[in-house]
C-alpha cells in the first residue's frame, strides 16, 4: 500500500515534469468541464452531458483547424478554434435544453444519450471525413502548426488552455457573486417557483442560457485538448473527463474558486494513476474507486448538514 501511494505521489508531484507536464495538463480540461457542470448545477440543471459536449468541441475544433490549413497565423487560428469548439458544445447542450423546454424531457436522460451519440460521431469522423490521408489509422491528421496552442513553460507541456480555465473560473466567480445575472442563476437553482413569483425572474430563459454556457465551457475544453495536448482527433481522446468533472464540481461545492483546487486534485489522481500501475503494479482503475468514494463522501456530508439544519430549525420552532 505504501509503495502504491508513493508511486501515486511521484507520478503527480515527484518532479517538475510530473507537475507541469502531467498533473496540470490533466487539470486543464477539468477546470473548464468542472466549471460548466458547476454552473449548470447552480441553476438546477442536471447537465450530465459534459463528456459529449467536450467531444463535439474536439471534433469541431479539429475540423476547422484542418479546413483553415497552415497558412492562417496562430493569432487568428487559435481564437477561431476556441470559438468554434465553444459553439459546438453550446449547440450540443442546446439540444437537451430544447428537449427539456419543448417536451419536458429530463436533461439527465437526454444529456447521457447525447454522450453516446457524440462518442459514435467521433468514431465515424476518424474513419470518414476527418481520417488521416493514408486511411490506415482511425484518427485525423495532425492539425497545422499555427493551430497548436502554445506551451506556457519551455520544455514542459502545460498549455494555454490551463490559463483560459483559470480565467473562466475567475470570471464565473465574479458573475455569480457580484452581478444580477449571478443572483438570478442562484435564485433559480434554489427555488424556481420562488424566483418566478417573488423575484420576477424568467426561469426558462435563465435555465436555457446557463445550459448553453455550461455546454460552451465543455466544448472549449475539447478544443483546448486538441489544440494543446493531442494535436489530432482519435477515439479515446477523453479518458472520461466529462464524468470526472461531476466529481470536480461536487467536491468544490459548485464554487468557481474551489473548482481550481478540485481540478488540480483530480488531475493529480489521473497523473499518478499511470505511475502507480507502472511502478507498483496497482491497476489504474483504483483511482476511479477513489473518485467514487470522494463523491459519496461529499454527498454524505451534504446530507448531514441538511439534517442538522432541519433539526436546528425544529428546535427553534419548539421554543
Amino acid at each position: 500500500m505504501t509503495e502504491a501511494l508513493l508511486a501515486l505521489w511521484d507520478g503527480a508531484f515527484g518532479s517538475s515534469y510530473a507537475i507541469w507536464s502531467a498533473t496540470l495538463v490533466r487539470s486543464a480540461p477539468l477546470l473548464l468541464l468542472g466549471l460548466g457542470v458547476a454552473l449548470a448545477f447552480r441553476a438546477g440543471v442536471l447537465n450530465i452531458g459534459a463528456e459529449g459536449q467536450f467531444l463535439m468541441g474536439a471534433i469541431s475544433a479539429t475540423a476547422i483547424a484542418q479546413s483553415m490549413g497552415g497558412t492562417v497565423p496562430s493569432i487568428v487560428m487559435i481564437p477561431v478554434m476556441a470559438l468554434v469548439g465553444a459553439l459546438a458544445g453550446a449547440s450540443w447542450a442546446g439540444i437537451a435544453a430544447w428537449l427539456r423546454q419543448r417536451f419536458g424531457v429530463l436533461e439527465v436522460i437526454s444529456t447521457i444519450m447525447l454522450n453516446f451519440i457524440a462518442l459514435a460521431s467521433i468514431s465515424w469522423m476518424v474513419r470518414g471525413p476527418l481520417q488521416e490521408p493514408t486511411r490506415i489509422y482511425p484518427q485525423s491528421a495532425e492539425i497545422p502548426g499555427p493551430a497548436q496552442w502554445p506551451f506556457l513553460i519551455p520544455g514542459q507541456r502545460l498549455h494555454l488552455g490551463f490559463v483560459i480555465g483559470l480565467l473562466a473560473c475567475g470570471i464565473a466567480w465574479v458573475v455569480l457573486t457580484r452581478t444580477a445575472i449571478g443572483f438570478r442563476i442562484r435564485a433559480v437553482g434554489a427555488s424556481p417557483s420562488a424566483a418566478t413569483s417573488a423575484g420576477g425572474i424568467a426561469v426558462a430563459g435563465t435555465v436555457l442560457r446557463v445550459f448553453l454556457v455550461s455546454g460552451a465551457c465543455a466544448g472549449l475544453a475539447g478544443a483546448a485538448e486538441v489544440g494543446g495536448v493531442t494535436w489530432a482527433l482519435y477515439e479515446g481522446i477523453s479518458p472520461g473527463y466529462g464524468y470526472t468533472a461531476i466529481a470536480v464540481a461536487l467536491l468544490a461545492r459548485l464554487h468557481p474558486g474551489w473548482i481550481i483546487v478540485s481540478a488540480i486534485f483530480f488531475g493529480a489522481l489521473e497523473a499518478g494513476a499511470s505511475a502507480m500501475q507502472r511502478d507498483a503494479g496497482i491497476p489504474s482503475v483504483v483511482v476511479q474507486v477513489i473518485v467514487a468514494l470522494v463523491i459519496l463522501g461529499v454527498l454524505a456530508g451534504s446530507q448531514r448538514r441538511v439534517i442538522a439544519g432541519a433539526a436546528t430549525l425544529g428546535a427553534e420552532g419548539r421554543r
